[in-house]
């Protein structure tokens, strides 16, 4: 590791961040701490009048941590080592890889198997985790991750994967960023209960929804030219009455509700 290096991002991330998370505990913390409403109903209450149910919650007993990165820049050597495909690179950080001879995705059983084209053919493949598979399209996007919880919706950590009618892969894009630093260690995450009432108090859950999972990854809190922060962030994945699904995301230190524009993570048309 750059130790120089090191030092200079946390001290930029720092100063940026002493000044903007206070702001956002100020004038949010207070609204997303109170457990109770009107009468010292209890949450669990509150979520029963709409008839909003869960299952099992994630256990709030980890530490998490805010962490800052750079986007990665593909280098030569790098990319010399990818077998059986044609690369381009735009500014050095967004690459386009076309395969040569396509390459099959089933396994042995028959199923689509994602994982092994990634860490055989891709550069840190494995720090990849699928978000959103589209068979119509033949497309599949994947979010890279910290220590297994996801980036929620940055374009600079994301990978699209492409196939063909046979099941097997044809082109792929990639950005993502280098090595992570942790740091500002948080152990008052907002609770998953709490984080489930923030939507339903706000109005963002209708009556009746069902929420079907729950988990925790990062989403950009800071952009600092090259260098980006991170936020602990809750995903909560609902089902509505009728059957359709909706995702929310919430900032799991402030509790402020994030809206992702999924659109500007964008793709490349041949």
């Amino acid at each position: 590791m750059d130790w120089n290096k090191t030092k200079t991002i946390f001290i930029v991330v720092f100063s940026i961040l002493n000044v903007f998370l206070y702001s956002l505990y100020v004038t949010q913390r207070s609204e997303t701490l109170n457990v109770k409403i009107q009468g010292n109903i209890s949450i669990e209450e509150s979520l029963g009048f709409d008839n909003i149910t869960y299952g099992e919650l994630p256990k709030n007993n980890e530490d998490s941590y805010f962490v800052s990165a750079e986007i990665a820049v593909f280098s030569e050597e790098e990319l010399l080592s990818l077998n059986n495909q044609s690369i381009e690179v735009e500014d050095g950080t967004h690459l386009y890889s076309t395969i040569k001879t396509p390459i099959a995705l089933k396994d042995a059983s028959g199923e689509i198997d994602f994982n092994a084209f990634l860490y055989e053919y891709v550069l840190n493949g494995e720090q990849y985790v699928l978000w959103k598979r589209n068979d119509k399209e033949r497309q599949a996007t994947f979010f890279q991750h910290v220590n297994g919880q996801p980036i929620y919706f940055n374009q600079n950590a994301t990978l699209t994967l492409y196939w063909n009618e046979n099941d097997e892969v044809i082109r792929y894009e990639q950005r993502m960023f280098g090595e992570f630093v942790s740091f500002n260690r948080k152990k008052d995450l907002l609770p998953p209960l709490q984080a489930i009432n923030t939507l339903n108090t706000r109005n963002y859950l209708k009556p009746d929804s069902k929420i079907l999972s729950m988990k925790l990854g990062y989403s950009t809190l800071a952009q600092l030219t090259k260098t980006q922060v991170f936020a602990p962030t809750w995903y909560i994945h609902v089902e509505l009455s009728n059957g359709e699904l909706e995702d929310y995301f919430i900032n799991a230190n402030d509790g402020k509700i994030i809206e992702f524009q999924s659109e500007k993570i964008e793709i490349k048309e041949e």
